[in-house]
């Protein structure tokens, strides 16, 4: 799951992406409107948490070309406005979701999970593939019953190639959903994590390798 946090006070920004990445999310920060629409330009996000009140490009412009472009992730709108009068502004210009400030860190992280369910198309609540399970909402794996501990990597490029019933998944596709922007493209850091991913999982190989293609999931 990739989310782009956009708010213009700096330390809530920072501490909303700490939390959502310790739940194994992917989170960009940004803190203007104009610096939001530029990274939903070139970024393909699940969620996005969307301050009203931003400078450069206001919050409310900013949800409605979103939505004019159908951009097609999901958006909670954060306020310091909490009469129902703004929540119904909010939500008839295009926001999913409306979370009036001040707010619990634990609320807005249930909720960019739920949106995130909403947005994708068509997927179970929890994913498997042959004996392998995997539930996003309880941050559960298990393969043949047996509780599977992974890093919040792993588990996110787990959830990737599942979702993606058998397909062939590229390793630049898995770097920009499982991983931030700060991630480097020119690591081997899909590599190794797949590698761990894979002895975690154990035998019989469940991770096959498509030559000059990406990975997929093994298994009916």
């Amino acid at each position: 799951m990739r989310v782009l946090v956009v708010e213009d006070h700096a330390k809530l920004a920072l501490a909303i992406a700490a939390v959502l990445r310790r739940e194994g999310m992917a989170a960009d920060v940004c803190f203007d409107g104009n610096d939001a629409l530029a990274k939903t330009a070139v970024n393909r996000y699940d969620v996005i948490v969307l301050d009203r009140d931003l400078p450069g490009r206001h919050g409310d412009e900013v949800c409605r070309e979103l939505t004019a472009d159908g951009n097609g992730s999901g958006v909670l709108m954060l306020t310091a406005a909490a009469t129902i009068e703004d929540r119904v502004a909010g939500l008839d210009m295009g926001a999913d979701d409306y979370l009036p400030k001040p707010f619990d860190i634990a609320e807005l992280s249930a909720r960019v999970r739920a949106l995130a369910r909403r947005s994708r198309v068509a997927l179970p609540p929890v994913l498997a593939r042959g004996d392998l399970r995997l539930d996003p909402a309880r941050r559960e794996a298990t393969r043949a019953g047996r509780s599977l501990q992974l890093s919040p990597k792993e588990f996110a490029v787990l959830e990737v190639l599942l979702a993606a019933e058998g397909a062939v998944v590229s390793a630049e596709e898995l770097l920009e959903r499982a991983w931030d922007e700060a991630a480097d493209p020119f690591t081997n850091t899909v590599k190794m994590t797949v590698s761990r991913l894979r002895a975690k999982l154990g035998d019989p190989p469940v991770i096959a390798t498509v030559a000059q293609a990406g990975y997929r999931i093994k298994g009916a």
